[in-house]
């Protein structure tokens, strides 16, 4: 699967005053402003401060996602710790049982 830029850049002209919205790219079709600034006096301006946020937005995206992946990776391992846990009660259980009946 092709991996295309998530988020981007748009500078629009709205009759001489400039906006910049950082742009999140949803499917192949759809798209959401995720965040936007108007009223830049010129393309340069609305450019710099579109760039600067992405740039933050992107960073704070990545840090989120190492968060969540730390979060995953220790419900993944207190689940598999209890999934034994139980089987090894359930071993026991049934151990218990056998010595029961052979008695």
């Amino acid at each position: 699967m092709a991996q295309g830029k998530k988020y981007e850049l748009r500078v629009v002209d709205n009759g001489g005053e400039w906006t910049a919205e950082i742009v999140r790219k949803i499917s192949n079709r759809k798209s959401k402003v995720t965040q936007h600034q108007a009223g830049f006096g010129s393309e340069a301006e609305a450019r710099q401060w579109g760039e600067q946020t992405l740039a933050s937005f992107q960073q704070q995206q990545a840090q989120r996602n190492e968060r969540k992946a730390v979060q995953r990776t220790e419900r993944e391992a207190q689940a598999l710790r209890q999934a034994a846990k139980k089987q090894a009660e359930r071993e026991a259980k049934a151990q218990d049982e056998d010595d029961e009946f052979d008695q």
